[in-house]
């Protein structure tokens, strides 16, 4: 129950951080034309996941609960992609291309469709 608590903790603060991040990014950018807070909140998930879950693995002895609280839980909520990108980089390591390949190509190309679609959705109702 600790676990599950923790998570959603680091899950509302990881959020907190996406939203405040966002906002001090485009405060500082008048009429942005590109994504430009998505981008700096993915690429820093990423890298903040490969460095704690690296950590994680054999240096930083941690509890279970506080693992799950900082990488799922804070960030899960500041942004999935950093999962996504650990997931994949997992399975390259591993020597699992075609799995890799499948899950990046398919991740993005499907999670396209699937706004695509409920975009079409929204507009037809």
């Amino acid at each position: 129950m600790l676990k599950i608590i923790l998570v959603l903790l680091g899950g509302a603060i990881g959020t907190g951080c996406r939203y405040g991040l966002s906002s001090l990014i485009y405060s500082r950018i008048e009429r942005p034309t590109f994504p430009y807070a998505n981008l700096i909140i993915n690429v820093s998930g990423s890298f903040a996941i490969g460095l704690l879950a690296e950590l994680f693995e054999g240096r930083a002895l941690v509890s279970p609960a506080i693992r799950a609280a900082l990488l799922t839980g804070f960030l899960g909520g500041y942004t999935t992609f950093s999962s996504f990108s650990y997931e994949t980089f997992s399975l390259i390591r591993d020597g699992e291309w075609l799995r890799a390949t499948l899950n990046s190509v398919g991740s993005v190309l499907l999670g396209l469709a699937a706004v695509w679609l409920g975009v079409r959705l929204a507009q037809s109702l």
